[in-house]
């Protein structure tokens, strides 16, 4: 193992090993023998007050919001980006260019036109309120990825199954969604990170404790003068878990699709 492996082993060791030895330690140790100190004795006790205070509702709405954001972006970033791969119309390339434009668009820059919108119909202080803007800021990005990736085709491909008398629709399901497999990981991983760690829409678009999502859950642990830090580490830990396992599960076609998009392929 090299010199730079290792140094990268410690920067991704040593905060973890504090984040899970202080999720384990009890509030009074803690505050006494200092953050830094080895923990002489480990409890579970702030595991079991994170879900007496509901995180576990707060775990099911990120899991809700994550996994509906990905839906609609997938639905409609892969169309989209077919359309724009295989159309010669002066229409899609202005769409795809408008899409583009959408990166420079920050969301705080436009929080207000969206809480209005939500407002207007009738999607504030719910999930769905939460999971649109949240989709629409990652279709961008999205569309990029899979556009590079749906390059890769061979056009022969294409007209082979034109000759065998195959329509768009069976080239979009028998040739496009195989191969299109490793941008779809992508940008899936890539999506369900973004409304994960979502907090500005929550923060503006929500205001009921039953739609609360993680992010927002953490902040029970702040108080007006003190927080209680072993209990934040733990609710931490907990939302670290699902997002971990997704990125465990899709390692290797996320990789895989990202080269594909920075070769431009």
């Amino acid at each position: 193992m090299g010199g730079a492996a290792l140094v990268w082993l410690a920067l991704v060791s040593i905060p973890l090993y504090l984040l899970l030895a202080t999720s384990l330690r009890g509030a009074g140790n803690y505050i006494v023998d200092g953050p830094l100190s080895i923990p002489d004795a480990l409890t579970l006790e702030n595991y079991r007050t994170v879900f007496e205070m509901g995180f576990h509702r707060y775990l099911f709405n990120s899991v809700a919001v994550a996994v509906c954001s990905i839906v609609i972006v997938v639905a409609v970033a892969l169309p989209a980006a077919f359309a724009i791969v295989r159309s010669r119309s002066r229409v899609v390339r202005v769409g795809f260019g408008m899409f583009l434009l959408g990166l420079a668009i920050p969301a705080q820059a436009v929080i207000i036109p969206i809480y209005l919108i939500i407002s207007r119909i009738g999607l504030y202080d719910s999930l769905a309120g939460i999971i649109l803007p949240t989709a629409a800021f990652s279709l961008p990005i999205s569309i990029l990825i899979l556009t590079s990736s749906l390059r890769d085709i061979p056009h022969d491909l294409y007209e082979a199954m034109a000759i065998d008398g195959a329509r768009t629709r069976q080239m979009f399901v028998n040739l496009v969604l195989p191969v299109a497999r490793p941008g779809i990981v992508t940008v899936s991983i890539y999506v369900g990170l973004q409304a994960w760690n979502n907090f500005i829409f929550p923060l503006v678009l929500t205001q009921s404790p039953e739609v609360r999502v993680l992010p927002m859950g953490l902040w029970q642990f702040q108080g007006q003068y003190t927080t209680d830090v072993p209990g934040l580490m733990a609710a931490v830990v907990v939302s670290l878990v699902p997002i971990f396992a997704l990125y465990l599960f899709g390692r290797r076609q996320l990789l895989s699709g990202l080269a594909a998009g920075a070769l431009g392929k």
